[in-house]
This record gives C-alpha cells, structure tokens and sequence, in this order.
C-alpha cells in the first residue's frame, strides 16, 4: 500500500513567452478557460487526489498566482453586500479549509528539474505530485487521482503517459517499459529525434514521485537545451527505484500553445452548465456559414 501523497509542486516560473503579448504583465498559468484560471483547474485536481501542501515555484512576474489564493476582503464585502452569494462562494472556497500555500522563487530559469528541486525544503522527505498546469486534462476522475490509485497498488512512482505521432518524439520525454502488465519504465530520454526515439510514448505533465528524486536532481547536470531536465533524474532513479508509465484516462490538452489552449476553451465551454446550450449554438452558426 502506498503512502498518501501530501504535497504537490507546481512549477509556475516560466514566461510564457508564445503567449505574448498576453503574458507580459500576467502570468500563463492565469489564463482563462471559461471562468477559472488554468492554475486553478491544477490545484483543484492536486486538492482531489488528497493533496493539503500546494507548493509553488514561482518567478519574479508571478505575483498574480499568490494573489489568485489568497483573500481578498474588500471584494467578498462587496459581493455579500450586493448580495452575489453564488460569486461569493466560488473566490471563497479555492482554496479549502486545511489547505495550505507556500511560494518559492526559482532564483535563476534553470528547467524544470531545478523547479521540482526548489520544492525540496517545504516537501521534505515523502513521496509528492508534480502537477504542469499547462497540461489540462479533462477525466471523470482527475488525472492525479488515477494516478494516486496507481501507486497504491505498487508503491513506486508513477508519470503519466500519452501516444504521441512519432514525427513529435522530439517535443517531449519518450518513456520504454518492460512490455509486461505493470508497465515498468526501462528508459527515459528527454527529447529524441523520431530516429532514436525508443517508442511513442511521452510524458505529460503529471508526476508522482519517490522522494530519491531530489538526490538525482541534485547530481543531474545540465541536460537538452542548458537545462536541468526532470527526465535526466528519472532515468537515473531507474536503477535503484521503480517508475511506472501510466496511460490515464481523459482528453488532454497543450494548453501552452495557442491552439491546444483554443481546443481546451471551446471543449470546456461546451461542458460548461452556464455556457454549453448558447456556445453551441453559436458555434453550430458559426461552422453553417
């Protein structure tokens, strides 16, 4: 039986930069899907798989994410006065009772790996999510979730998988498993050419891992593009850790580039109860001209 995972990390430092001019004075992880912010659809799948420590790491344009959770007394005033309890309840509760935020700067934009090392103090020694807000998945039951119920059975950690065409192998981590049911990774490597890629398989930004992770990331060099690459790490972990590939359940969307963050507006607005009827209607004119 797995331990419960407490914490989860969300790297929120870097700029967003195919976003601009849009993310040149607000972060990309706030931006809009509907009525929630992309961070937000991240937290609350963290809060769903049992998550209670919310650890940020954030870069010096990021202070729009720490005011996003925290209070804001002066606008639940004027809700309650005006009498908007339904507004009021939804900026009250995004952050729950017994739920708890903690901001680290990443000093210097060092890659991911260096993010997820940032978090070692407030994580400590304890297995932990790591959660891409870019990446949003839509499931009936969240993605951590299932991915939480996937370590409990084995204990080991645990990243998210998805089948990729194979001329896109070098946009992403490509994992090899074992071939055998449990779906024990063999290899990881960091952005191959389709050439040398060792299958299709990549990893998207979900996470679930043993806290060995932070030695490996201590010792990982710099890696693709000047970086310290996660994937580095994990392939180090193989050899004396388990790491599975998990195939979730759910229609994912890059919501770091402009049209997966289009797909992912138009999906959840369809699904959205205040939305749905009208958008589609609106779309269905659209596409009849």
């Amino acid at each position: 039986m797995g331990q419960k995972i407490r914490a989860a990390v969300f790297p929120v430092a870097g700029r967003g930069t195919r976003f601009l001019p849009a993310t040149k004075a607000s972060p990309k992880e706030m931006l809009p899907i509907v009525d929630k912010p992309l961070i937000q659809y991240a937290v609350e799948e963290a809060i769903d798989a049992g998550a209670t420590k919310l650890v940020f790491v954030t870069g010096s344009s990021k202070r729009a994410i720490e005011d996003h959770f925290d209070t804001d007394p002066e606008l639940e005033a004027a809700l309650t006065e005006s009498g908007k309890d339904q507004l009021l309840q939804s900026i009250r509760g995004i952050v729950p009772d017994g739920v708890t935020c903690i901001y680290i700067r990443q000093g210097e934009p060092l890659g991911l790996g260096h993010a997820v090392l940032c978090a070692r103090p407030a994580v400590g020694d304890e297995p932990f999510y790591v959660h891409l807000a870019d990446d949003l998945i839509a499931s009936k039951t969240p993605c951590l979730t299932q991915m939480a119920d996937e370590y409990s059975r084995h204990g080991g950690s645990v990243i998210a998988v998805e089948a990729v065409p194979h001329e896109e192998t070098s946009s992403y981590g490509i994992v090899a498993v074992d071939g055998d049911d449990s779906n024990r990774v063999t290899e990881i490597v960091e952005k191959p050419s389709p050439d040398v890629a060792p299958s299709n398989m990549a990893v998207v930004g979900r996470y679930l891992l043993a806290p060995a992770i932070f030695d490996k990331l201590e010792t990982t060099g710099r890696g693709a593009g000047g970086e310290i690459q996660l994937t580095d790490a994990i392939a180090d972990l193989l050899a004396e850790s388990p790491v599975y590939a998990y195939s979730f359940s759910g229609d994912r969307y890059d919501c770091g580039n402009k049209l997966g963050y289009l797909k992912a507006t138009v999906a959840y607005g369809l699904d959205h109860p205040e939305t749905g009827a009208a958008f589609r209607e609106h779309l269905y004119e659209v596409l009849g001209q």
